[in-house]
């Protein structure tokens, strides 16, 4: 028995016998081409992609996008924002009898929160304990 030297497929060749186990498993994938810039926006910061391949991933399941390659830029959120949350003084007052803590703290917590005074007074009454 002799042992033929296994073949490498072509890359043409490798995307025939992608697409058709991908459509056997009901998906299917299209090239959409290079992107100017991806953002993506997460809570706690930014996400910039500079000039990513895009593929669209069709599924049962639904469209699912798949971003490749680029130069990629992070920063915290907020920066490149507008002004910072300013709380009023009633807001300020409101929260420092609530929690029964000085105005200079009910303001920070308020601040912490972006102007949430459920959320200021419930981190303020924990801290105390």
């Amino acid at each position: 028995m002799s042992l033929q030297k296994l073949r490498r497929p072509s890359p043409r060749e490798l995307r025939r016998m992608q697409d058709r186990m991908l459509s056997s498993l009901g998906v299917s994938m299209e090239e959409l081409g290079l992107a100017k810039e991806v953002t993506i926006e997460l809570q706690d910061r930014t996400i910039r992609i500079s000039g990513p391949a895009v593929v669209a991933i069709n599924s049962q399941a639904g469209r699912i996008y798949q971003i490749v390659g680029g130069e990629e830029f992070k920063s915290p959120k907020g920066e490149g924002e507008g002004p910072q949350y300013e709380p009023s003084p009633e807001d300020v007052a409101l929260v420092a009898a609530q929690a029964g803590v000085e105005p200079e703290e009910a303001r920070r917590a308020l601040i912490e929160s972006g102007g949430d005074l459920a959320r200021a007074i419930i981190s303020l009454r924990t801290q105390k304990t």
